[in-house]
């Protein structure tokens, strides 16, 4: 596909985003918007996942973190919605990079265990801090993002699905965004090396754990913003929202969307979220089906459904 195809092809999918409040409404619409959150996890975790090659078992702890920051400051402190969204994900990132300091120095199943302890810990500081938290009832009546005035009077709010929709979606593209400029820049390669051979990217000069840290913190700070987004479009957290079984679920989506690339989180986040809403008659049966899948896509496709897609495609132009 040339550059001019490809440009086209987003204008059109943005175009059809744009429009998407249009045609769904009340409950079909809310599925959309909580994808839109997924996506933007799974995505955050699979720049840790894909492409330092490692698994993170706490990445809802950061959601989670994220949520209750923007949460605290826009209800105890005042403070404006747009300043409490960047304040969540740099608190969040300021933790990440604090974790990575210990767990980055670990691979393999000792960096995914440690990452499930410190999640496991945050999870627990949120039930039992209740003087900040609310312990296990949670934290209710969390306000909407604050409107947007225009220029020429009015205002865009954000008290709807449809305005949640827009905010959820904006922040997608900005995820998408931050995710292409850094695996395709000069810091992308040298995470594909670390995640080939670590002990040879540093024989050539590249400093593995400056490297992981700073995708770390991306992805933690990425998770951040959208639990900020996640508590003001609910409004009402709880530490169950963010339990090591979320983590879980994400790093699902990503191997099963595919893993190592943007698209693959992508569909691994919308399949995941939408496949138990649409059979609700095995919703019960939800882990059940998810390992299903998992074993499946390991089986038979270890690249993922994005893989799938890709082969598909190659196939089609050999035909042609």
């Amino acid at each position: 596909m040339s550059s001019k195809q490809k440009i086209a092809a987003s204008l059109i999918a943005l175009a059809l985003l744009a429009v998407m409040p249009l045609f769904l409404t009340g409950y079909p619409l809310h599925l959309v918007n909580l994808s839109g959150i997924w996506i933007v996890l799974a995505l955050s975790l699979g720049l840790i996942q894909g492409y330092i090659g490692e698994i993170s078992l706490g990445h809802a702890a950061f959601f989670g973190l994220g949520a209750y920051t923007s949460s605290l400051l826009t209800m105890e402190a005042g403070v404006n919605f747009w300043l409490a969204l960047p304040a969540a994900g740099l608190a969040t990132m300021i933790l990440g990079y604090a974790i990575g300091l210990v767990s980055l120095r670990l691979r393999g199943p000792y960096f995914a265990i440690c990452t499930l302890a410190f999640g496991e810990i945050i999870r627990l500081i949120f039930v039992n801090w209740r003087e900040l938290t609310q312990g296990q009832e949670g934290i209710t009546g969390i306000p909407s993002p604050s409107p947007i005035p225009l220029p020429g009077g009015g205002a865009i709010s954000f008290d709807s699905k449809a305005g949640g929709f827009y905010l959820i979606y904006a922040l997608v593209l900005f995820a998408i965004l931050v995710i292409y400029r850094i695996v395709n820049s000069r810091t992308g390669k040298a995470i594909v090396a670390i995640r080939e051979d670590e002990d040879y990217a540093e024989c050539l000069g590249i400093n593995a754990m400056r490297y992981k840290r700073m995708v770390f913190c991306v992805s933690t700070f990425l998770a951040g913003l959208a639990g900020s987004v996640f508590a003001h479009y609910l409004h009402y957290i709880s530490p169950y929202s963010f339990t090591v079984g979320q983590s879980f679920d994400l790093v699902i989506m990503v191997i099963v969307g595919g893993m190592g690339t943007i698209i693959g989180p992508i569909i691994g986040a919308v399949v995941l979220t939408l496949i138990p809403e649409l059979l609700h008659a095995i919703k019960d049966y939800r882990l059940l089906l998810y390992g299903l899948m998992l074993m499946l896509v390991i089986i038979f496709s270890p690249e993922g459904i994005a893989g799938l897609l890709r082969d598909a495609k190659e196939r089609w132009l050999v035909r042609g």
